[in-house]
């Protein structure tokens, strides 16, 4: 019987065709009259080596059966793929996603008396914070927020923080799944476990663009729906949420983190709205702190590749009518990225920096509290220790960067910016901020009380080399004739021609005489 329509290929449910078509676009007309022609999917056999049909997939991808829930199922993909787009996240999941998962738990409106306590902690902590150091307040305004709120305002920083990564990832993708398409001409690139694959992988590129947008999103909006339900403020995570300079707190968070501490809630507040003004001020006056921490990001994305060889081996491994195996082999990081040397060289350096930048505010924090809160020493440690059991900072950028932060770092950060608070008093310690290459190293961390020794070093090596510099540069001077003795002796007195007016046997080199013109010509 014929087809209904004219590009409608008999032996293919109506609803893969319509998806394959959404997801494939032109290449679809290809990939469909092969598996009518072969009566399964191309190149792909079960175990017995009978071809696998599209039921059999579906059935392994656990998709219903009944045709108006498959029908549901695939409206629901094509309205994501239609949505999509060519960005390297899709942030319409993204922030839909993470807006659920932040009122998963309720989300009530701030009130006034909220907001009045929140606000008045925040200018509170400002004054204190004048006595601890030298850095001024950051300005901006005041925010007080619930969780979606805090979702909503955070947004374009999680566009900054992800796009970079997400943008590597869909281009290292579509160039491997290109360069399979190109070398895909009768020959098995996945040793027979997927066959003659060139119809399929010739439109991959834009699908995996669309389903890396939609992954990505998906992660992105977890990571911020998550944390939209523990953070306190707009700089947990060690960067500035913020779209630009000010202060936040969320003030149901702050309360939930105080229920069970044996420290009345207003002190916690103060505490906590202390470590939010420190970072604001920090990322304030360092004008380079922020494009430094973002920049080693980026730099982390620009190498990302994906392992063909890995995946390959991975693919040929899968049966694809077993749909614990294909769970397990996606689970296991398929197609994950390969983190090279030079990444992770990256991620130190942006460990250290992220360390410095907590250990800066613990310590700074702590000063200002301790004339003023009683249970500054447990309130420090409390969230010491929950950054060790993996706090909004450590969870973040495991999911984004695959940066796994220790918090051992930041303890040693604390006592590295106390030691030189100690040495040099506050205006020390805040000099180390003036620039990048002032900044402490991964070795300083390892060993605090030898810092001020290796920088005395270092001084000391740099005022050498000035002197040799120096002495150079006098020696090439002393060399020189000036333009007086030039002029005396008769150079330079036609610009047509720089010989004029000497004698043949006036010449520097000709009779024997040094060139700086002791024999041609007198001296001033």
């Amino acid at each position: 019987m014929p087809p209904d329509r004219p590009d409608e290929q008999p032996g293919v449910p109506p609803q893969w065709e319509a998806l394959l078509r959404q997801m494939l676009g032109d290449d679809a007309d290809a990939v469909l009259r092969e598996i009518a022609e072969r009566g399964g999917l191309p190149g792909m056999a079960d175990a017995q080596g009978n071809p696998v049909d599209l039921a059999q997939m579906a059935a392994a991808a656990g998709l219903p059966a009944d045709p108006a829930a498959l029908s549901q199922v695939f409206g629901q993909v094509q309205r994501l793929f239609a949505a999509a787009g060519d960005e390297p996240v899709n942030w319409e999941i993204a922030h839909d996603l993470a807006r659920q998962a932040a009122v998963a738990e309720g989300d009530p409106s701030v009130n006034a008396v909220q907001r009045r306590e929140a606000t008045e902690a925040l200018h509170v902590a400002e004054l204190w914070l004048d006595q601890a150091t030298e850095l001024p307040a950051g300005g901006g305004p005041v925010q007080v927020w619930s969780r979606s709120e805090w979702v909503h305002s955070t947004m374009p920083a999680w566009r900054t923080l992800a796009e970079p990564i997400a943008e590597s990832v869909a281009e290292a993708l579509s160039t491997v799944l290109a360069a399979q398409a190109d070398d895909v001409t009768g020959t098995d690139p996945f040793g027979g476990a997927m066959g003659d694959m060139s119809g399929l992988l010739a439109g991959a590129g834009q699908m995996m663009r669309k389903v890396g947008g939609a992954v990505f999103g998906m992660q992105v909006g977890q990571a911020a729906g998550t944390l939209a339900r523990e953070v306190f403020g707009g700089t947990d995570i060690g960067l500035p949420l913020l779209p630009g300079a000010g202060t936040a707190l969320v003030p149901r968070n702050v309360a939930a983190f105080a229920e069970g501490l044996d420290v009345p809630v207003d002190e916690v507040r103060l505490f906590l709205a202390l470590r939010e003004a420190a970072h604001a001020r920090l990322f304030a006056h360092v004008s380079w702190l922020r494009g430094h921490l973002l920049g080693a990001v980026d730099a982390y994305a620009r190498g990302i590749t994906i392992d063909m060889e890995t995946l390959e081996e991975s693919v040929r491994s899968i049966d694809p009518t077993d749909p614990a195996a294909l769970q397990e082999a996606l689970s296991g990081g398929v197609f994950a990225p390969q983190t090279t040397p030079a990444q992770q060289a990256v991620l130190a350096r942006l460990e250290t920096a992220l360390a410095l930048v907590e250990g800066w505010v613990d310590e700074v924090t702590a000063a200002a509290a301790e004339p003023h809160l009683p249970h500054t020493a447990a309130l420090r440690e409390m969230l010491r220790r929950r950054r060790a059991a993996g706090g909004p900072a450590e969870d973040t950028f495991a999911t984004l960067v695959g940066l796994e932060l220790r918090p051992r770092r930041s303890r040693d950060a604390a006592r590295l910016w106390a030691q030189i608070a100690a040495d040099g008093g506050p205006a020390a310690r805040e000099a180390v901020w003036d620039h990048p290459d002032l900044m402490p190293t991964a070795e300083d961390l390892d060993d605090p009380s030898g810092y001020a020794r290796r920088r005395a070093e270092d001084r000391t090596e740099h005022a050498d080399l000035d002197r040799a510099l120096a002495e150079i540069f006098e020696e090439s001077d002393a060399g020189t004739p000036s333009s007086q003795e030039l002029t005396a002796s008769g150079e330079g007195a036609s610009e047509g021609d720089p010989e004029e007016g000497r004698s043949d046997d006036s010449r520097p080199g000709e009779d024997g005489s040094d060139d700086d013109g002791s024999a041609g010509g007198a001296r001033p």
